[in-house]
């Protein structure tokens, strides 16, 4: 989630609707200026006991990103509480449960994006050493209940827990007990995004499969191969979900913002502090009716915190979010930005991409979505067939994609092998939740916490 920026600067208060829309526009950037964002957050937990640290004790998280600093990390402060941290390779968040998470610079290619995960992995492993810490990459903590995780000192996150089980069942889960890897990418036009954003959506169920790690919950299988997706399913309708209005005639930066203001709001921030508006309407605060501020009217700012808050498969902000997949190892976070650059950064690869899916109807659309967590590359395609049927097509549209692009090392290596991690998996055909059940009921005989062993950073 989200860490706010504070830049001191006083924001303009929204006049009127246009610059609403003026967000998502200011995001359009020719292909030569496209980048690639790469979010992957992490568990953090004891070697000695696999306790999830607190955020106070000796050697926890406030310990962790402090050692960080020695690398050149700036903090990043809410209060007297250190939050966050910023440097050159972007910024260093937590999440509710101290679940620790990279949100990468944006860079010009594959390799720059793993050279940085590389060097992130390393300094954490180095600090985190020092103090006794591991890092696990999941997709959902496979042994602890929600009673067993700390919770962070960041004020939207209060508001977010007194709120969430209002919603959805499954909402505390979604902030305590998960991990994901995630990539930023840009569009150069409100036409470019839109078939960006189809073709994310559409493909988002096939991310979710590949990168499928969550089949435990507090030490046993959880009859899911994405539990975390699942999760999402659960977690509050009004904020998630596949977007049906996206696959519309018409569907642009205006239909994306009305959707956002029917998005129910968190919180408003002034001043240095969180003021909760859980609940509450954004088309209020536009008419300076909003309960928690009344007579106020927000500000771009507002604006920009509020698309944060919203939770769908692909989200809009000043660029597109892909957000189907698990946390897992230091091969997949890099894979997961190739896959989707492969798909969207070359036309004609995005072209191919929508040619197959474009038939798709809704209905299908969102039973795939609904299956996916559990049945993984078995869930059943819009008209017939299974997801493995096209899983090896989509990773050859993306690997041309790639080679179009041209990217090169130093030793003069393209793009593409950043793709063979996700070659594997298909070749196989099973996908990483199938094999850690296979250890679960064979070598570690029913002991998940073996898991601390073989998944470990």
């Amino acid at each position: 989630m989200s860490t706010k920026t504070v830049t001191g600067k006083q924001a303009a208060v929204i006049e009127h609707r246009d610059q609403l829309i003026a967000t998502f526009a200011k995001g359009e950037k020719p292909p030569a200026r496209w980048r690639i964002g790469t979010e992957h957050e992490k568990f953090v937990y004891r070697l000695s006991d696999h306790r999830a640290p607190s955020y106070d004790e000796p050697g926890g998280i406030r310990d962790l990103l402090m050692g960080l600093t020695r690398f050149g990390w700036q903090p990043v402060m809410e209060g007297e509480h250190v939050i966050a941290l910023s440097g050159a390779d972007g910024s260093i968040s937590l999440e509710p449960a101290g679940q620790f998470e990279l949100s990468g610079a944006p860079l010009d290619n594959l390799h720059q994006t793993c050279a940085e995960t590389g060097r992130h992995l390393e300094q954490v492993a180095s600090v985190g050493g020092e103090l006794g810490l591991g890092f696990l990459g999941l997709g959902m903590w496979p042994d602890k209940a929600r009673a067993d995780l700390p919770i962070m000192p960041k004020g939207r996150y209060a508001i977010m827990l007194r709120h969430m089980p209002r919603v959805g069942s499954l909402g505390l889960d979604m902030m305590l007990r998960t991990c994901t890897i995630q990539v930023n990418l840009d569009y150069q036009s409100e036409a470019d995004m839109a078939q960006k954003f189809r073709v994310g959506l559409a493909l988002q169920p096939l991310a979710t499969a590949l990168f499928a790690n969550s089949p435990f919950t507090e030490g046993k299988p959880n009859s899911y191969l994405s539990y975390r997706s699942h999760i999402w399913s659960d977690t509050d309708p009004a904020r998630t979900g596949m977007l049906p209005f996206v696959f519309e005639d018409g569907f642009g930066y205006e239909r994306y913002a009305e959707y956002a203001l029917d998005v129910p709001m968190y919180f408003v921030y002034r001043d240095g502090r969180y003021i909760d508006a859980a609940g509450q309407s954004f088309r209020d605060f536009l008419d300076g009716r909003l309960p928690a501020l009344p007579g106020e009217k927000p500000t771009v700012d507002d604006w920009s915190d509020h698309l944060s808050t919203a939770f769908p498969e692909v989200r809009l902000k000043s660029f597109l979010e892909m957000r189907g997949a698990d946390g897992g190892p230091w091969g997949r976070i890099c894979a997961l930005p190739a896959l989707w650059v492969g798909l969207l950064y070359d036309q004609g690869a995005l072209d191919a991409a929508w040619d197959l899916v474009k038939g798709w109807d809704m209905a299908g659309r969102e039973e795939l979505r609904a299956s996916v967590p559990k049945l993984g590359l078995d869930a059943p395609l819009p008209g017939g067939g299974r997801l493995r049927d096209i899983a090896g097509e989509v990773l050859d549209i993306a690997h041309a994609g790639l080679a179009a692009r041209a990217r090169h090392d130093a030793g003069g290596s393209d793009e593409t092998g950043f793709l063979d991690p996700l070659r594997e998996i298909v070749r196989r055909g099973t996908v990483p939740a199938e094999l850690l059940l296979e250890r679960y009921e064979g070598a570690w005989g029913g002991d998940v916490a073996r898991i601390y062993e073989e998944m470990r950073f």
